[in-house]
């Protein structure tokens, strides 16, 4: 991924989506008026922050990546496989009106000019664009959202909605927690050999670099699980773009939860068609 800065904000982006021409970007903590804990781009409304200025955060980023303020629909994430088509009726949800919805981890939609939002601290952002059937799609996939293949539930999803084809569809996993700095326990390591076989074990998981004794803890490669799940899905290996960021590395450019806990920002994706 390439970061880019625009009138002092900074962001990613996939050269994939670029050169397709889909507005899309990841946002950075460079560039917003947030003080403290949550200096500076903080996005997230649930954080403890003022809300005057997430809006001016949100005003900032959507300048920056040439889209609309007023029409940006959010996203309410619990950590599910909930994804929901979006459309006319939910522009501006969660920022210039009220959600109508609860759990949702993931967005579609063919709308034009409505920017879909899924936020982030460590947690995996897909990306997905049709530009054949002109669909966009955003999924928060954490560790319980990878194990329950969220990316593959979007594909399906946007197939079902909109006859997309997983052969056309590009697909971005961008800046989240790496494969040197996720340590988890053995249930949830667990989980990831259930639902990736035997075969994908030591693909995805490694004895623990910071527990070196414990039997217990692994390292989890989520991006790689990812990768599977999308292939899974019928996403051609080449319409893959993996990021090369990791949020816990990059504390100075990202919130990390695995660093800063709950007392912190969020970073969220966007996607416009």
């Amino acid at each position: 991924m390439n970061i880019e800065n625009k009138n002092g904000v900074s962001f990613l982006t996939f050269d994939s989506f670029k050169t397709a021409g889909v507005k899309h970007g990841f946002s950075t903590r460079i560039g917003g008026v947030s003080e403290g804990v949550f200096d500076s781009l903080n996005l997230g409304f649930n954080r403890g922050d003022l809300d005057e200025n997430v809006r001016e955060n949100y005003r900032r980023i959507a300048s920056a990546l040439d889209m609309n303020y007023e029409r940006m629909c959010l996203s309410k994430q619990t950590h599910t496989t909930n994804v929901i088509i979006v459309d006319e009726k939910d522009a501006g949800n969660g920022l210039t009106k009220p959600l109508p919805y609860d759990d949702v981890d993931g967005l579609i939609t063919n709308v034009k000019d409505m920017p879909l939002v899924t936020f982030y601290a460590d947690c995996v952002p897909l990306f997905f664009y049709d530009p054949v059937k002109e669909v966009v799609a955003l999924s928060h996939s954490g560790w319980r959202g990878t194990v329950g293949k969220i990316g593959k539930v979007t594909v399906e999803k946007m197939h079902e909605a909109f006859d997309c084809n997983p052969s056309d569809i590009l697909c971005g996993i961008a800046p989240s927690i790496c494969k040197d700095c996720y340590e988890v326990s053995v249930d949830v390591a667990e989980e990831f050999i259930k639902a990736f076989g035997d075969s994908h074990k030591a693909e995805l998981l490694r004895p623990s670099i910071f527990n070196p004794n414990d039997k217990d803890k692994y390292m989890l490669d989520l991006w790689a699980a990812c990768r599977l799940v999308f292939l899974e899905a019928g996403i051609p290996e080449e319409h893959i773009e993996i990021t090369n960021y990791c949020t816990r590395c990059n504390p100075k450019l990202f919130y990390s939860h695995r660093i800063m806990g709950a007392n912190r920002g969020s970073l969220a994706a966007f996607i416009s068609l």
